[in-house]
């Protein structure tokens, strides 16, 4: 009677595993291909790391039933998938880029839109881009991702004051930069 007893317990908490990874899965899918797609900025290297950093959480399934905070567990999972994939992907010229988005532009778009867009979008994006890892990382989680501090927190593995002081220094610097450039162009 035990034997029988043992298996349908076995089942029966796997069955729970499961039930609680489709949940995850059911509720926090988008979160973990956003936080993805601000790290890795290609659609499908996103839906590729969405996809492994289930693999994962399905590895470890066992885990999920006792984690008190699921969304920023997986939110933490996904952030380093993502970040493991960036390093392991080999980049493609900066210029190749630039010219296949600018003939993809050139098709769709009239000449001012192609312009404000470039400007201020590549503007921006090479601003981002040019601050520390430290600072860059979370002001991407909490403007794209709409993070709060308490969850980018989680997901860096650093604590809320250090979040909301990168934050606060990132925009600062971005602040003091946007000012330099307007200066130096309009000459105020």
């Amino acid at each position: 009677m035990i034997a029988q007893a043992m298996p349908n317990e076995l089942i029966s908490m796997a069955q729970t595993g499961e039930d609680a990874l489709d949940q995850a899965v059911h509720d926090h899918a988008r979160l973990v291909y956003r936080i993805a797609y601000s790290v890795l900025r290609n659609h499908h290297d996103a839906e590729d790391a969405a996809q492994e950093t289930f693999v994962k959480v399905y590895r470890h399934r066992q885990k999920l039933a006792g984690i008190l905070d699921t969304r920023a567990w997986l939110a933490r999972i996904a952030w380093r998938v993502a970040v493991d994939r960036r390093r392991n992907v080999q980049a493609i010229a900066a210029d190749e880029i630039g010219e296949a988005v600018e003939q993809i532009r050139s098709q769709t778009a009239s000449a001012e839109e192609i312009v404000l867009s470039t400007q201020i979008g590549g503007l921006l994006e090479n601003l981002i881009a040019a601050l520390p890892g430290k600072l860059r990382d979370p002001l991407r989680l909490a403007t794209v991702e709409e993070m709060s501090p308490g969850d980018i927190a989680n997901v860096l593995g650093v604590s809320e004051a250090a979040v909301r002081s990168r934050l606060f220094r990132a925009r600062d610097i971005l602040r003091e930069r946007l000012t330099a450039l307007l200066e130096a162009k309009h000459g105020a």
